[in-house]
């Protein structure tokens, strides 16, 4: 698929379309995640200065989301509401994801730097959650709002409260 395309896709998940703050964050995110494709480093140069600008005003500052070019992010993430959102350079996060405001995706201990999360796809993260360290959290998964995350979840399963207790998900019930 390609780049383009993948904006496209973007665009489509978020409810709010171009007036999606967390869009343009990943519209940003797109651009310099997409540098990395220029074999070259000096015609790359320009682009990454660019990528920079960007990232540190409109990402950052209007948008209020720390989402680095190096940080792996699957298709369709909906980033949901404004600011205080900031992500590991290391983390990946899966398709079909839902980040809400005030969320933390990154490292537990100064002395471990690249331990970053990995979300798998379909995951729902609450308002305010914390995930944090080298933890995986399976598909279609969901993190409660303000939980803290220091360890595994498994799919299907839910994580709740300070720190995070995880249950599994109750099946929904068929309303036939």
């Amino acid at each position: 698929m390609s780049p383009l395309q993948i904006l496209f896709e973007d665009l489509r998940s978020q409810r709010e379309g171009l007036l999606s703050q967390g869009f343009w964050a990943l519209l940003v995110y797109r651009f310099g995640h997409a540098r990395y494709r220029i074999p070259s480093k000096w015609v790359r140069l320009p682009w990454t200065v660019i990528y920079l600008l960007l990232n540190k005003f409109v990402g950052e500052m209007v948008c209020g989301i720390c989402l680095p070019a190096y940080a792996s992010v699957g298709r369709r993430v909906v980033i949901e509401h404004f600011g205080a959102i900031v992500v590991h350079g290391n983390a990946t996060i899966g398709d079909d994801c839902v980040i809400r405001q005030g969320v933390t995706i990154g490292n537990r201990r100064l002395d471990q730097p690249e331990d970053a999360p990995i979300l798998g796809n379909r995951v729902d993260v609450g308002a305010g959650a914390k995930i944090l360290g080298r933890v995986v959290i399976g598909d279609d998964a969901s993190i409660g709002a303000n939980a803290v995350v220091l360890h595994d979840v498994p799919a299907r399963h839910i994580a709740v409260g300070v720190p995070a207790r995880i249950f599994p998900k109750r099946p929904s019930r068929d309303p036939s």
